[in-house]
């Protein structure tokens, strides 16, 4: 594994800490059980639900997320679409609803990326494995 960040731990569905055990217990945001998380991360033990309550906060990420993505939906409609500017209006909130799940496990990502940080120590370790 090349090293790893905050980034690369939300946008692959990995701990934040080692960036190699996965946070959810399925790969995909589009399966049943899409909300289940690991208690712990299967590859260095780190907590991933740090406290009871802790992913309260994750709520305003979901929500940042839902407003950045509608106002660039929006943009491209009036940049791109002005003469279906209507369709804006129908497809705002289906399209919503299937981003939910993928929102909902960015967020949770994002908001634990926020307070654990990549041990460099794991990622110089790895770095020198693989030469």
């Amino acid at each position: 594994m090349s090293a790893h960040n905050r980034i690369y731990s939300v946008l692959n569905n990995k701990c934040p800490r080692c960036g190699e055990g996965d946070f959810f217990i399925t790969k995909s945001a589009y399966s049943l059980r899409f909300d289940k998380m690991h208690r712990h991360c299967p590859s260095c033990g780190e907590s991933l639900v740090p406290e009871p309550g802790f992913y309260q906060g994750a709520l305003y990420m979901s929500y940042a997320f839902y407003v950045v993505f509608m106002l660039l939906y929006f943009f491209v409609f009036v940049a791109f679409l002005r003469p279906y500017l209507d369709y804006f209006l129908v497809t705002i909130i289906p399209v919503l609803i299937l981003l939910t799940p993928l929102f909902y496990r960015l967020a949770r990502r994002s908001w634990l990326a926020i307070f654990i940080a990549p041990d460099t120590q794991q990622v110089h370790k790895n770095a020198s494995a693989g030469n």
